[in-house]
């Protein structure tokens, strides 16, 4: 006789070590199912959400501060970045007499005096991002920056990146708020430049424990002779494995993110290898004069179907773009006919001289004989990369014959002959 079998559950089995997706081994159980975990946000869409808060939170306060209609910011902020070592405070001096700015920099790490603060940075951390955002835009409201800034070391998180986005919408607002008002000169359009100064990691440390050896010898000769004054020595460039720390933290954190601004601002990506006159001539090559971001937008829709020429002239840049946009806000019809102009009689003879960057154009147009619109004429070249000069000739022409002393009767005719110069083709003939 058999025995009935027990009613109760059998024993729980455990089964073996299975391996998810991802390769990380797991264990479960036999009758039940495994647990799901809800799916975590993002680190992004957080970073995003923090961003926003701290924005807001800090414009709030400069608005409760100083009033909506006094927050006026530089038209062009350079925002400086680079690896540690990279030559920042080396190149700076440069990049302002570059670009015609005379204020000095606004360098954070200086802004941030906080024993709190300084405490971080001498770990290779950093330093909160609503502090560090506060004290950039609080000193970019100082009046001394109305042409132009460098700021050095923002930003330098994801979380400030987004800051710096919603900035520049911000601005963005304020120019459309006041936009033919009285005030509209004191809101202009926003230019920003990412600058990135470049090296890898072994250069980095070597160039900051350089750093650090200079300074205590610096410090030694100053006791020594009791001549100058002594630098304090940052902790890191005493530190080897501190130097590594803090470039492991700007290329996890610096540099990754400002790679997102690329499709958003223009980017100037700078390797910072070789000696300072070799960076300063990739400067120089990286920060040529782009219209697409210093004309008001109406103006460059104007003229941006005349094609770019390799090298724009820095001369007197800054008064170029202003005759620019006054052409086109005041002259707009004379702007737009000189403009049609260049695009229909001149720029079809320039593409055939390509070659040798020079053409001489002779024109009748009575346009010309309006002196603005030489001048529309010379600027929109100028502003596109090329060199145009203006002679303007009187020649006489048979006109008629006198029909009963049969001499010959001239009429004067103004010619406008320009000359065109423009960087020419590179190829090699004969090969």
């Amino acid at each position: 006789m058999h025995s009935k079998p027990s009613k109760t559950s059998p024993e729980k089995k455990e089964e073996p070590d299975r391996k998810d997706p991802a390769g990380s081994s797991r264990k479960t159980t036999a009758g039940k199912e495994s647990k799901s975990h809800k799916p975590k946000k993002p680190v992004e869409d957080l970073e995003v959400k923090d961003a926003q808060l701290i924005f807001q939170t800090v414009w709030h306060e400069l608005e409760q501060e100083v009033g909506s209609e006094n927050l006026r910011f530089p038209a062009e902020i350079f925002w400086l970045n680079g690896s540690p070592g990279a030559g920042k405070g080396t190149q700076t001096a440069f990049i302002m007499e570059f670009r015609d700015l005379t204020e000095k920099p606004i360098i954070v790490s200086e802004l941030l005096n906080s024993p709190e603060a300084r405490k971080k940075m001498d770990a290779g951390m950093l330093a909160g991002d609503r502090e560090v955002t506060k004290l950039v835009l609080s000193s970019l409201l100082d009046p001394e920056y109305e042409s132009g800034a460098i700021v050095d070391g923002f930003p330098r998180t994801k979380t400030q990146v987004e800051c710096l986005k919603l900035f520049h919408g911000r601005l963005n607002e304020l120019r459309s708020k006041y936009l033919g008002t009285l005030q509209e000169t004191q809101f202009p359009k926003p230019r920003f430049h990412i600058i990135m100064l470049f090296i890898d990691e072994e250069e980095s440390v070597r160039r900051q424990l350089l750093r650090g050896q200079r300074t205590l010898e610096h410090n030694t000769e100053v006791d020594a002779s009791g001549v100058g004054e002594k630098i304090e020595p940052r902790k890191t460039d005493l530190d080897e494995a501190a130097a590594h720390r803090r470039y492991k933290t700007f290329k996890e954190s610096t540099y990754d993110s400002l790679t997102t601004l690329r499709e958003v601002f223009h980017y100037h990506f700078i390797n910072a290898h070789g000696t300072v006159i070799e960076v300063q001539q990739r400067i120089i090559s990286e920060l040529k004069y782009q219209s697409l971001l210093e004309l008001d937008e109406a103006t460059y829709d104007r003229i941006s179907s005349i094609p770019l020429a390799q090298t724009l002239s820095l001369h007197a840049r800054q008064m170029l773009v202003h005759r620019l946009d006054s052409y086109e806000k005041f002259h707009s019809e004379l702007f737009e006919q000189v403009v049609g102009l260049i695009k229909s009689k001149f720029i079809p003879i320039v593409e055939k001289h390509s070659i040798s960057g020079l053409a001489y154009i002779n024109s009748e147009e009575a346009v010309f004989d309006d002196p603005l619109a030489v001048a529309m004429l010379i600027d929109v070249f100028n502003e596109r990369g090329f060199t145009a000069v203006v002679d303007i000739r009187k020649m006489e022409v048979p006109s008629r014959i006198d029909p009963k002393s049969y001499e010959i009767i001239n009429r004067f005719k103004k010619v406008y002959r320009v000359r065109i110069n423009f960087p020419g083709s590179k190829i090699r003939r004969g090969l």
